[in-house]
């Protein structure tokens, strides 16, 4: 038995955040038709490559795994008496529309409430269902930006810089989706109310505010406040490189010999004390990751660190205990690393439509030891299951099709 059998997700997401949750989701078990239009274009579904010798992106053969697909025109009145009688059976709706637009086709939580008073309802929008900013078009880094996050973030004579990781789309709007809808089927089953639930970004984000490190003294007390709760305390807005994770230490990365990068987290004054060790740097143990001529001793590790390349360094921190590791290639991370590929995180899965052909997909994060994920299949090409669901519902595919209903 898998682990979300039995829930059954309607899906009207696109781009990252909403597929990726429904992703986890089906990859534990839960049985999720997602709902698309060939008339709008999704730029992360459709975004190439292709599987080699389809027509299916490896986007959607990822973010389409173990999930279900029909086509639906939602402006078509026959497709939302569609959509009214699918949540009779998948009770759980996740949207990604901006604030109104379910309400505006006859598909808001209400509207489909009173159809299924049980059905749990996520909207998964930018900035929320209220507030000024409700209907603000958005993507990550506005996030990353309104939340304050970015503050603090980059070089004093820089400013911030542009990450090539969706931080907000996956750690805030997927997983708090999947959060969500999670504590809602718990509720729903001491109570049996379904529930509306409303996940924005920007709220996500503000969390993200409060490390400013886990640094403890003699494992005792943390020594150092965190961003956010500092900040709502005493006023006193930092800037850039000026705590101990934005670059007011010597926490971070350094360049080595071959122009590699090696990642520095030796924050606790043990690990301070072997990293020190390891560059034959004794004499600066004392004066611990934050020492007051900081300028100076950042430009005289940076030296020493030129001195070895990347893999000779990482050779030598390999037998200390100092939280140093190597900054990996996708290559050598997702293909060659010992770790990762001990922890399956990175699968072979089966592409359906393609003759059997095998594509090396990212895995689940989620380790479970009674009901493990599984990967049944990745993604079908979009649309591909519109007739068995509505041969499913009772319903006559060729005539609807005729109408309009799936354009």
């Amino acid at each position: 038995m898998k682990a979300l059998e039995g829930l059954k997700i309607l899906d009207f997401t696109t781009l990252l955040p909403g597929p990726y949750a429904t992703l986890v989701l089906a990859d534990l078990g839960a049985e999720v038709l997602k709902v698309s239009s060939p008339s709008k274009q999704d730029i992360v579904l459709e975004y190439e490559p292709f599987v080699e010798g389809t027509d299916i992106a490896a986007n959607e053969a990822w973010l389409g795994r173990n999930k279900r697909n029909i086509f639906l025109n939602l402006k078509h009145p026959k497709a939302i008496a569609i959509v009214k009688q699918l949540i009779q059976e998948y009770d759980i709706v996740i949207e990604q529309f901006r604030p109104g637009v379910m309400e505006k086709l006859g598909l808001g939580y209400e509207a489909l409430k009173a159809v299924n008073p049980a059905l749990i309802y996520c909207s998964l929008t930018g900035y929320g269902q209220t507030g000024p900013m409700a209907k603000a078009a958005g993507h990550d880094c506005n996030y990353l930006a309104r939340s304050g996050n970015l503050a603090m973030a980059g070089y004093r004579d820089a400013g911030p810089a542009p990450m090539n990781i969706q931080i907000a789309d996956i750690c805030v709007g997927s997983m708090n989706s999947v959060v969500g809808i999670l504590a809602a089927v718990q509720y729903r089953n001491r109570t049996g109310k379904g529930q509306y639930i409303d996940v924005a970004m920007l709220d996500g984000m503000v969390p993200f505010n409060s490390m400013d490190g886990a640094c403890f003294l003699a494992g005792l007390v943390p020594f150092t406040a965190m961003d956010g709760t500092r900040f709502l305390a005493t006023g006193e807005d930092c800037g850039r490189e000026s705590r101990r994770l934005n670059g007011g230490s010597l926490y971070g990365y350094y360049e080595t010999k071959d122009g590699e990068y090696l990642s520095v987290g030796s924050l606790e004054p043990k690990f301070w004390a072997a990293f020190c060790t390891g560059i034959g740097c004794p004499d600066l143990i004392e004066g611990t990751v934050e020492p007051e001529d900081i300028d100076t001793v950042r430009e005289r590790v940076r030296g020493v660190l030129k001195t070895k390349t990347r893999d000779e360094w990482t050779a030598i921190f390999q037998e200390l205990d100092c939280c140093v590791e190597p900054v990996l290639s996708l290559k050598e991370a997702l293909l060659e690393d010992e770790h990762i590929r001990e922890r399956n995180l990175v699968v072979e899965v089966e592409v359906p439509c393609t003759g059997g052909k095998k594509v090396k997909q990212l895995g689940s994060p989620m380790k479970l030891s009674e009901c493990p994920v599984t990967y049944d299949l990745g993604g079908y090409p979009l649309g591909y299951h519109t007739q068995e669901v509505m041969g499913a519902l009772g319903l006559d595919y060729a005539a609807l099709k005729a109408e309009g209903v799936f354009d």
